[in-house]
């Protein structure tokens, strides 16, 4: 984009994708009247007190962003939701833009979510701009707004899942927050994220399934070799050998589901035999999607025996091992971490 703007502050300007303050436009040589002429004729935009963009036409969300910050001066960053725009733990731009400024000032901005921050300096990534917050300050900021504990969980594996940072910087910015909800549960989550969880289902699966019922540890994000072809699987019980694909949709037609599940929870012709659950099974139906794995783990050769997690649970009453009778390998699977 070309800007219309004096040499003396040409970079400045592309810099910050079109954005100036008027006391840049003054500290290059420019005068007041200058600024108000160019003002007046629509040469350039006004877009908030005393920050314009220099030049005609539909403002790009760049420009937006730095006009933001700007207004907000020295020490501000970007935050929160819009943050994770910049870092990529969003497809999305955000219908507002967030913004956080050190506690010891007061920053008001139309249609700007502002907050206030002691430790603002410390969360702010290094030498990228426009300025925001790290990664792992985001992450935690918007568990800090999750409305329920899925929302929390989903910021974390999403943004290992993406390779944005990894379990162990989020863990040591935990550390730093002196004030966090769910702060057990969430250490807990770091540590299955480290183990390669990459979704909320893949962990409400660990947590609800496979440990609340005393099934065997599976890991996760395996690659697997199924009749000749590679396929990377959610979970995967490398001894037995079964692999575990979890659904997130809410919505799935419910003749796709069921000739899925008939096809891979109840027969294939490899040796690794898949199974499939969606969100329902795993977080309204844990105790029936465990039962289901157990008795298909006993019949791959599986000699533990799981517990019910509550009175009632169907588990209570699984058969003893003598009535399983092992499914026979048909062939040798390969598969490697991810």
């Amino acid at each position: 984009m070309k800007y219309d703007i004096p040499v003396a502050v040409a970079s400045v300007a592309q810099s910050q994708s079109g954005a100036v303050t008027r006391q840049q436009l003054l500290d290059a040589g420019l005068k007041s009247q200058t600024i108000f002429r160019r003002l007046e004729r629509g040469r350039w935009q006004q877009l908030h007190r005393g920050v314009y963009a220099v030049f005609t036409g539909p403002v790009p969300r760049e420009t937006t962003l730095w006009a933001v910050l700007l207004r907000a001066g020295p020490g501000a960053a970007l935050s929160h939701l819009t943050a994770a725009e910049l870092h990529g733990l969003i497809d999305y731009p955000g219908e507002t833009i967030h913004v956080t400024v050190p506690s010891t000032r007061r920053v008001t901005l139309h249609g700007v979510v502002v907050r206030m921050s002691g430790r603002i300096a410390e969360a702010t990534h290094p030498g990228r701009e426009p300025l925001r917050t790290t990664i792992e300050e985001t992450v935690f900021d918007l568990i800090d707004l999750a409305h329920t504990f899925d929302d929390a969980c989903g910021w974390i594996t999403r943004a290992v899942g993406r390779r944005l940072t990894t379990a162990e910087r989020l863990s040591e910015t935990l550390k730093l927050r002196r004030k966090m909800r769910w702060r057990a549960t969430l250490e807990d989550i770091l540590a299955a994220a480290g183990d390669g969880i990459h979704s909320v289902l893949e962990y409400r699966y660990l947590r609800d399934v496979e440990r609340a019922h005393g099934l065997p540890r599976s890991r996760h994000q395996v690659r697997v070799v199924i009749g000749g072809r590679t396929a990377y699987r959610d979970a995967y019980y490398e001894e037995y050998p079964l692999a575990v694909e979890l659904d997130g949709r809410l919505a799935h037609p419910e003749e796709e589901r069921g000739r899925d599940r008939r096809r891979d929870n109840y027969g294939a012709p490899d040796d690794v035999l898949t199974t499939r659950y969606d969100w329902q099974d795993v977080t309204l139906h844990p105790c029936q999607t465990a039962l289901l794995q157990a008795r298909i783990l006993r019949r791959r050769g599986w000699l533990g025996m799981p517990r019910p997690c509550s009175a009632g649970c169907p588990l209570e009453g699984f058969p003893p091992i003598a009535s399983f009778r092992p499914i026979a390998s048909t062939g040798t699977a390969g598969f490697a971490s991810h």
